[in-house]
């Protein structure tokens, strides 16, 4: 595991260097070599000074590979009018280096710190590359309300520390209480977002760049689904007596989010408040605290990821050509770009779990989870599947079809690197369902 963490450390001069494509191939090739090296057993495999990873860590670990690489590759108009290409690439290295750090500790302080610091580069991306000058008001919200439930986070860590004499998350033992139970899963609860602390994440979403929209949808939403399995994990005798409340609220808030998604007006807005649906869903298969739920919850974070960041992709591409993410200016784009529709068609129907992604298996075992827990949630799980399904459809038809906003006088073809890039999305989400069997080993 260390020699991962100074693959990464080696990165840092080719980035000084401010060689674009190079460090693309080698985050690939990284990416391939560990993928390779790992063996994908049901205990921690490649310990070494304390990191080590099991399924869950590496999953999460090799979709934070995938997805800073994909960052560079649709990020390169940044490269091309030289905005500061050199500190992007330094910011998207040290981003991904904070994320495998924080995915492979097996130690809570050392988890939270790395948790933390990862929101640090998040919020230079934002500053740095974002669109408009409420950019700042977007990064304080982002930073506010993580930061107002990371301090009982980290009060709760030391008082583990000071009763169990341990934070290694399979040697910690102690009597929780309430406040314990709900300082230790609050701030991840904000960094997933549950519903009614989610205000940040569309903000967030609309005014960073294309890369800092990809990697919150992709990576940073599932630091707290990651987080939260792993403090159950040891709270899990206390934690079934309140588990019930969050399942409720998520159910409810994905309904509602459904229902909020039907009336955007802005194409990044509707696919982050898609994100917050998706979730919520996944809220309920940790909290269920059963086999199929966690494994459901390992699978959609990992389809969703890579769904959403695609989908993001497409807004950009939109976006670098018409110049606005409006759905009243963006209409009838299947003309013009007919070949890029098939992608928006899709990731569109993807985005609702449709065969044969990822998000499909994710969602029938978080829904056998939660009808094995109670069998009245299936009046928010059908009526949240059915608007998932709503709010998809709107957003393909209402961006390929309809009459073209007349004022966009001229559109520049698409390139090649724009078609890797969408294909590089739908590729492993619509080809792990294939070898699906290795995230049902964690457990």
């Amino acid at each position: 595991m260390v020699s991962m963490l100074f693959f990464l450390f080696f990165l840092i001069p080719i980035c000084l260097l401010g060689m674009w494509w190079h460090v693309c191939v080698y985050l690939i090739l990284g990416l391939f070599f560990y993928f390779n090296v790992f063996w994908f057993l049901p205990y921690i495999g490649m310990l070494s000074y304390s990191f080590g990873g099991d399924i869950l860590s590496m999953c999460m670990v090799f979709l934070s590979f995938w997805i800073v690489f994909l960052m560079i590759v649709a990020s390169y108009v940044i490269y091309i009018k030289g905005n500061h290409d050199v500190e992007f690439l330094l910011v998207n290295v040290l981003l991904l280096m904070c994320l495998v750090f924080c995915f492979v500790t097996s130690n809570l302080f050392l988890f939270y710190v790395f948790f933390e610091s990862s929101l640090v580069c998040t919020l230079f991306l934002i500053f740095g590359w974002g669109y408009q000058p409420e950019r700042l008001m977007a990064g304080f919200y982002l930073l506010f309300y993580t930061m107002f439930a990371s301090l009982p986070l980290l009060l709760s860590i030391f008082y583990i520390q000071s009763v169990s004499f341990g934070l290694f998350y399979f040697l910690i033992s102690l009597d929780f209480n309430f406040f314990l139970y709900l300082s230790l899963i609050f701030a991840f609860l904000i960094k997933m977002p549950m519903v009614f602390v989610h205000f940040w994440l569309p903000s967030a979403h609309v005014e960073a760049p294309i890369s800092g929209s990809m990697i919150l949808a992709g990576v940073l939403l599932k630091l707290g689904g990651y987080g939260l399995m792993r403090v159950l994990f040891f709270m899990y005798d206390y934690s079934v007596n309140y588990n019930y409340f969050w399942i409720g609220l998520s159910l409810y808030g994905s309904f509602m989010v459904g229902c909020l998604c039907m009336c955007q007006v802005d194409i990044k807005s509707l696919i982050a408040y898609s994100s917050v649906a998706h979730m919520g869903l996944v809220l309920c298969g940790i909290f269920s605290m059963n086999i199929w739920g966690l494994c459901g919850s390992l699978i959609l974070m990992i389809g969703h990821g890579l769904c959403s960041s695609g989908l993001f992709c497409l807004a950009n591409i939109i976006y670098e050509r018409v110049g606005s993410r409006s759905f009243i200016v963006n209409k009838g784009l299947i003309v013009f770009m007919p070949s890029l529709s098939l992608f928006w068609f899709i990731l569109s129907v993807n985005n609702m779990a449709s065969p044969i992604s990822l998000n499909l298996l994710g969602e029938i075992m978080l829904i056998n989870s939660l009808m094995g827990w109670n069998s009245l949630s299936f009046i928010f799980l059908g009526l949240s599947s059915f608007l998932s399904c709503c709010y998809s459809i709107y957003l393909y038809s209402y961006v390929q079809h309809g009459s073209f906003y007349s004022a966009s006088m001229s559109f520049g073809p698409n390139s090649l690197r724009e078609y890797v890039l969408i294909m590089f999305h739908l590729l492993p989400l619509n080809l792990l369902i294939i070898k699906c069997d290795i995230f049902v080993l964690w457990i």
